[in-house]
Order: structure tokens, then sequence, then C-alpha cells
């Protein structure tokens, strides 16, 4: 039911109002007695909102609804309004037909494999504690969520005056450019308007969906429906900023146009957070370059599983000064356990605001040649099982913490099942090009024989 970013399907498949009643119904049955609840732009999130809200409150919890906000200040509106729980109804940057729902703990952290399991146990054994009518939830509203969020971002990163354009992907990530602007930048913006029918780019925030930000920050948009508003001919963009629809998730853009790696933005981002003897986590499927740099500052490396959610819970470590994940989601520790795109966003803005260039900052670190890809399949475990089997049989240096993580002289290829979408993910890594592609190859010809 759960994967490793909360539950996430279909609409009028995998995702129903059925479900999310449970879901309510479940979280207030295990004792979690007042719950924020919040959803992303997409149509369906409004009727499973509802119905979350109605079997948290037919199980005795009060709800304090949100509205259209962000993930991230669901989760850090848990913490500022003494609640217990976080209930985002979001499938983040998944496409419009999907939906979902995530939990959140006070600190921020989603929940965790035990807390998952609890509520899912309840809905598989229909073990709900319904309540008398008299003694149902309360169920109240609070509009200020974003501003509080907005506030306390600009509390959380330096001031500046660049020029930003900020690409909302008809998310609801809003609270980046506001929080932006009340740093002291110029900010435009591209797609701002909330819909989740993502009209103007798919919702993930990957350089083929982001063209047009590409495009805009480096001065190259030729056409009015390129450009955010009418005097967009005029502005000389420092920084391209991008979101996915619940904007968990935040991507860069250099001044030249040039889309920033996930790789290279988490290197950046560890290498400002940490210092000496501290330790940066990341999930197994991170490049190279963020540990070869971050040894050279006397900075370790954790690996976790894959999602942010495991990224968080080594992230509670006390050494443990930076976490992140190439997709896009970032964790600073001390301001809060969620992957916040707004926050990123404005600490890049900051870094870039006192080193002057994000294209300067991002040819500092040397890169190496990296493939990520994926094969569709519904037999993700099995896949993964098989080609365990095989490279276990075959190489020395095997790591079972999330798929199949193999080392070679020279570099190292991950194959692990994705945690939201009936993919086998495919990644590696050498320090050649040639030496890439031939591993990568390998790898992949490992998942599509097991496919067969």
């Amino acid at each position: 039911m759960f994967g490793t970013s909360g539950i996430r399907g279909r609409i009028g498949d995998e995702v129903t109002c059925d479900l999310a009643l449970a879901v309510g119904r479940a979280l207030a049955s295990e004792g979690y007695d007042r719950v924020v609840v919040g959803r992303d732009a997409r149509e369906s999130g409004t009727m499973l909102a509802d119905a979350a809200t109605a079997g948290l409150r037919e199980c005795g919890a009060d709800v304090i609804r949100l509205g259209e906000v962000a993930t991230p200040t669901v989760a850090r509106s848990v913490g500022w309004r003494d609640a217990d729980a976080g209930l985002m109804v979001t499938a983040s940057h998944n496409p419009a037909p999907d939906n979902g729902l995530k939990l959140w703990n006070p600190s921020g952290q989603a929940f965790g494999e035990r807390q998952r399991e609890a509520i899912a146990s309840r809905i598989r054994e229909d073990d709900f504690e319904l309540r008398a009518w008299d003694e149902l939830g309360e169920v109240g509203e609070w509009d200020d969520a974003t501003e509080r969020h907005v506030t306390a971002l600009t509390r959380a990163a330096a001031p500046g005056e660049l020029s930003i354009v900020v690409d909302v992907g008809n998310g609801v990530g809003g609270a980046t450019a506001e929080a932006l602007r009340r740093l002291g930048h110029d900010v435009q913006t591209l797609n701002d308007r909330p819909d989740g029918s993502f009209p103007a780019r798919p919702s993930e925030p990957t350089a083929e969906n982001c063209r047009a930000l590409t495009k805009f920050v480096a001065g190259e948009a030729e056409t009015r429906s390129d450009a955010p508003d009418d005097d967009s001919s005029a502005f000389d963009a420092d920084l391209g900023i991008a979101h996915d629809g619940d904007a968990d998730r935040m991507r860069a853009v250099t001044e030249r146009g040039e889309f920033v790696s996930g790789d290279l933005l988490l290197a950046l981002f560890a290498r400002e957070a940490a210092n000496p003897g501290d330790e940066v986590a990341v999930p197994v499927d991170t490049s190279l370059t963020v540990a070869d740099l971050l040894e050279s500052q006397g900075v370790s490396v954790s690996r976790t599983r894959v999602g942010d959610v495991y990224v968080a819970e080594r992230a509670t470590d006390s050494g443990v000064a930076f976490g992140g994940e190439p997709s896009g989601a970032w964790i600073w520790p001390a301001e809060t356990l969620c992957p916040d795109g707004p926050l990123a966003a404005c600490r890049l803005a900051g870094l870039v605001s006192r080193e002057g260039s994000l294209d300067a900052l991002v040819g500092e670190v040397e890169s190496y040649p990296l493939r990520r890809g994926s094969v569709e399949t519904e037999q993700k475990e099995e896949v993964v099982e098989r080609v365990r089997e095989q490279v276990l049989a075959a190489y020395d240096d095997v790591t079972t913490l999330d798929g199949v993580r193999v080392g070679t002289d020279d570099g190292w290829f991950l194959v692990r099942a994705s945690g939201t979408q009936p993919l086998v993910r495919v990644t590696a890594e050498t320090r050649s090009e040639a030496r890439t592609d031939e591993l990568f190859a390998e790898a992949r010809s490992l998942v599509e024989d097991a496919s067969r």
C-alpha cells in the first residue's frame, strides 16, 4: 500500500475516496488526535481531502484544514499547530491522472516504516475505533499556513539582489516566489497558476520538461507563450528555479540556461552545509562526484535507501548536517526534516548571491559521466530479485541495501524497483563516457533479460 513516498496511484483505481476515508480512520484510531490536512492542485484532491477528513473525525481526531498548499507547508505545519500528524493529498511529481496521500510527524519527517505498517494493518483488518455521535472530532481552517512558511523561509536564507525566474509548474509552490521577493530578489514566474492537469509541462522538473525555463533564463524566449509578462524580454536572469506539483522538489538552471544535474546540486548544497567531521546523507544512487568533493573537505557520505523518507531518517543522527537526493529533495535537518523545495530555492539564491554565479559554482565541481534509465514492468520486485541472483554469482562487490548495487574496478551500477511507479530503475557511473555507456548497457540488459 505504501511506497517510499506514501500512497500513490491512479484515481479510481489504486486511489479512491474509500482508501482516503480508511487512511483517516486508521490514523485517528492509532491515536493521532490532532491532524493537519492539505492538498495540491489536482482536482481529485478536494474529494480525497474531504474523505480523509471524514475518516479522521469519525474516529475522534480534530482536523485543521490548510487547503491548497505545498507539501513542505503541511509537514512544517504539524509542529507549528501542535498537531500529532499531517496528511497531504498529493501525487507529487506523478502525472495528472494520479493522486495519493503522505503522512508527516511533528518534526517534519515523513512517517517511517513502522508507522506506515501500523496504518496499513488497520486498513487491511478493517480495525477502526469509530466514535459515538457526541465524540466526533472537530474541524477548523487555517488560512495562514503559506504565510507562516514564507516567513520561515525569509528567516532561514540570506538576502540578495538576483534576477530569478521561478517555474512553478502549475503547482502549489508559490511560496518560493513570494519569499525570494521578500529577500530582495527580482522575481519573474512561469506557469504560476495552480492547475492539477499540468497544462504547461509535466509535473516532474526534469531537464526535458523545463526547456521553456532554460530558454527564458538564457534570454532565448521568442514568443509570448515563453514569456511570463509584458516586460520579460528585458529580464536578465541570474538563476532559474523549478518545482514539481507539490514543491517538495527543487531543480535549478544557471544564468547561461544550463539545467544543473541533481548530483551537482547535491554536491554544492552539501559542501556549503557541512563542516569537517560532519556527515551528509545521500541515497545509494548518488554520483561519486558528491563523495569525492566532500572527502576533500573532511566530510563523509552516509548512504541510504532511495527515498526522502530514508534520507530524513538518517538525517536525525546528530552528526548529519545535510541530506539530499539527486531527484531534487533537499533536507537541512536543523531547519526541518521534510524536503522543502522553497527552502532549497532560497538557500541556493543566497549561495549564488554570495559567490556571484551558479555557472562558476558548477564549474568548480568535477563531474563524471552517469547514466540513469528505467525499464517498465508490472513485476518490478520479481525482476530485481532475478537480477540479484545473477549478480551475486558474477560479481564480488555487491550490496543489497536498496535493490542491487554492484561495485566495479572503475565505477558502479544499481538496479532497483521504483517505489512509486511500475519501473525498474537502472543507474551506472564510471569516470569515462565509453565505460559508463558500456556498464549501463550491461546493467540494462540484465534487467531486460530478467523481465522476459
